[in-house]
């Protein structure tokens, strides 16, 4: 067993190749962070054009797909301090596109 394993005695007997270390889940992990970090220049380049704070959508839909794929990696290296900082973030930013998406067409376009 891997020292400070969290899941892989449970579940690395049915997926243990998500436990194989690789260079593709570097890059994988890197994509994830490259995705959740990008919102923030894109809420800042919309900001800056408006003159005004402004969170358009994609900044949402970035922070969605950012964490899920931060998640899967936070889940891959199996560490629960990593685990845990990422886990609610899916359902947060998943409940902000559900919000976004009951917005009347017009709010969305002004909020971008």
């Amino acid at each position: 067993m891997q020292e400070g394993a969290f899941l892989q005695p449970f579940i690395g007997q049915w997926v243990g190749w998500f436990y194989v270390d690789s260079y593709w889940w570097t890059a994988f992990g890197l994509l994830g962070n490259a995705i959740f970090t990008s919102r923030f220049l894109v809420q800042w380049l919309a900001s800056e054009k408006k003159k005004i704070l402004v969170v358009p959508a994609v900044f949402w839909h970035l922070s969605f797909w950012g964490s899920i794929v931060t998640l899967i990696y936070a889940l891959h290296v199996d560490k629960l301090p990593i685990i845990l900082g990422y886990i609610a973030l899916p359902l947060i930013y998943g409940r902000n596109l559900v919000l976004l998406r009951r917005q009347p067409a017009g709010a969305q376009a002004a909020g971008a």
